[in-house]
């Protein structure tokens, strides 16, 4: 019995090492765990033995991005790059909205100044300051504007009699052709017309003098954007080149080489693209404005200087100043004339579109005729007509500025890797033993 204690004891010393034993390889399983994972079998395997054991086999999920096609990850990156560049476009669009008139004068200034730039350049190689060639050259430009303004009033005031009462004859002469035509229609269709006219223009008079009222506002914001036309124009002419190197101030260093760049191409493009479409202009209006009034149409100088006018507005001003004449030569001159003066027009705007536009505008400020309906209506739907005229230029500019851009960057990626390249050491060949055989000897 005095042996049980000791023997139970033994039992016991041994026990207890056993378990320290295993705790230490325990420690040491779950380090190397830590430090090097260990191969991962699916539930579905047995383990070696075997008789697999769901206790001992861990199921590592993937991450979840990885799961998602590629597709998808490409689409949402882009899908929420987008949203955030349309959120902005709709802010900047609001407030453009808001100050739509300031954003309007200074973008007709642009548009004048790139006209009266080069006038200024050419004074100052003659010796004239830069100042007083400046205040010349948009004194000037302004009185030529306000001129043809004015000698566009004075003609449809000197024959808005004479129009009327040939507008009347013209009407008169339809109602008689009318009667007298295969459509059947009669005497007293055609009063009812009428009378549904005036109907309509009495019950609308409270709208015609609200419309009158809100002329009186119109009327005001135009000579404000007139006065702001000039004064913007007056400065950028003088100090254009310190204005823009302020603007460069905004941009982020990383971004101002290119926008250094880009900004006197755009210019360029801009100078181009109205030059351009004036001398076109002028050339339309002063060849049509000689056919139609050889064809007798009355007020044929007015209708010249519309049909300039509205040559800044590309595709839909072409089509309204032609109608207009066409017009005008219908109830004034009859259908032969009307239809004679279509053909002179169509044949005028043939001649531009395929012979003046490539020849004087070049291929620096060309833009595809989709490009161009496009930007016009959507142009023209945003802020109506001067959206209209501002559209296409918009668009050449900013073709130009992105293509600029886009063979910057590209050259930029390429100077960068030349750089890389000299950087790098060049590659030493390893030392071949005298004994080794060449590849033509081999096999």
């Amino acid at each position: 019995m005095s042996r049980v204690p000791g023997w139970l004891g033994r039992i016991g010393a041994g026990l207890t090492q056993m378990g320290e034993r295993l705790d230490e390889r325990r420690v040491a399983a779950e380090r190397q765990h830590a430090e090097e994972p260990p191969e991962v079998l699916p539930a579905e395997e047995p383990l070696p033995d075997g008789h697999p054991d769901p206790a001992e086999v861990r199921i590592v999920r993937p991450d979840p991005a990885l799961a998602v096609p590629w597709g998808v990850r490409v689409a949402a990156e882009a899908g929420w790059r987008l949203l955030v560049l349309a959120g902005t476009v709709w802010v900047l669009m609001r407030v453009i909205s808001s100050v739509q008139l300031v954003v309007f004068a200074f973008v007709i200034a642009l548009l004048v100044t790139a006209l009266l730039q080069p006038t200024v350049a050419r004074l100052k190689r003659h010796g004239v300051p830069r100042g007083p060639a400046t205040a010349l050259t948009a004194v000037l430009g302004f009185i030529v504007m306000g001129l043809i303004g004015w000698f566009v009033t004075w003609q449809v005031m000197e024959n808005i009699d004479t129009l009327s009462d040939q507008v009347q004859s013209g009407i008169d002469d339809l109602r008689r052709w009318l009667l007298q035509s295969p459509f059947h229609v009669t005497d007293k269709q055609i009063n009812q017309i009428a009378k549904s006219l005036r109907e309509a223009i009495g019950a609308n008079t409270d709208q015609i003098t609200s419309a009158g009222l809100e002329g009186v506002q119109v009327v005001v914001e135009a000579l404000t954007g007139i006065l702001l036309v000039f004064f913007s124009t007056l400065f950028l002419l003088y100090d254009g080149d310190r204005i823009w190197r302020w603007a460069l101030k905004l941009v982020p260093a990383a971004a101002r080489p290119g926008v250094a760049g880009a900004g006197p191409r755009a210019w360029r493009t801009l100078t181009a693209y109205v030059r351009g479409t004036v001398l076109v202009a002028l050339i339309d209006a002063i060849f049509i404005g000689l056919g139609i009034y050889f064809l007798d149409v009355p007020m044929a100088v007015p209708l010249a200087v519309f049909i300039f006018l509205f040559s800044f507005i590309p595709l839909v001003g072409a089509v309204a100043s032609g109608v207009l004449a066409v017009v005008v030569a219908l109830v004034t001159q009859g259908v032969f004339t009307a239809g004679m003066t279509l053909v002179v027009i169509l044949a005028v705007q043939q001649i531009e579109g395929h012979i003046l536009q490539p020849f004087i505008l070049g291929r620096a400020v060309r833009v595809h005729p989709l490009a161009v309906v496009l930007s016009v209506t959507a142009g023209g739907m945003v802020a109506g007509i001067g959206g209209a005229v501002v559209a296409v230029p918009l668009v050449a500019v900013t073709n130009t500025v992105v293509g600029y851009l886009r063979a910057y960057s590209e050259e930029q990626a390429l100077r960068s890797a030349g750089r890389v390249r000299a950087a790098r050491p060049p590659v030493q060949a390893e030392p071949v033993p005298a004994d080794a055989e060449s590849p033509a000897h081999q096999g």
